[in-house]
């Protein structure tokens, strides 16, 4: 019996061995990004992702906690611009500040993570006409913790957040479509 339990023993360090040293392998950044055409022009658009208080019409995030809680900064809209929330598990709490507004074409956004975990990231929305549309790039970059790799191995993040980029832009279409 002893000599089962110390192959099982010995099997289970080595599944918890590579698996820690596969995720000590994984790239030291990531970039998630979905892109959707809309029929609307960019100047249109464009208040929607640089008014921070506009993001309430289209962010998937904003019916996840009806009772989130919210605070607003700095300048109305553009470079300087400060939205905090604070809400249940499903959106946690953070901070998001504009530090770079090229109208109608650009925004970059660095996007502070306290709550359920602590991530440090640079978000990027990109307006471009293309031909009779505009397409609608949302992005979100930064460093990969062992945490994140780790977890990465298991939940594929791209998919997740992807998903929540790919509903939040859906969402935006139909508001710049009326």
């Amino acid at each position: 019996m002893r000599k089962i339990l110390t192959i099982v023993g010995a099997v289970v360090l080595a599944t918890i061995a590579a698996i820690l040293i596969y995720a000590a392998t994984r790239p030291d950044s990531f970039r998630v990004e979905r892109s959707t055409a809309m029929n609307a022009p960019a100047e249109k658009i464009f208040p929607y992702i640089d008014g921070l208080k506009r993001w309430t019409e289209w962010s998937p995030y904003e019916g996840r906690d009806p009772a989130m809680k919210r605070a607003y900064s700095g300048a109305d809209s553009g470079k300087g611009a400060v939205y905090e929330w604070d809400g249940n598990d499903n959106v946690g709490k953070g901070r998001m500040e504009i530090v770079d507004s090229t109208p109608p074409h650009r925004v970059v956004i660095k996007l502070d993570f306290l709550k359920p975990f602590e991530g440090h990231n640079m978000a990027e929305l990109i307006v471009e006409p293309k031909g009779g549309q505009t397409i609608v790039t949302w992005a979100m970059y930064g460093p990969s913790t062992f945490m994140t790799k780790l977890v990465g191995t298991f939940l594929d993040m791209d998919d997740m957040i992807g998903r929540d980029f790919a509903a939040g832009l859906a969402k935006l279409k139909t508001v710049v479509e009326k």
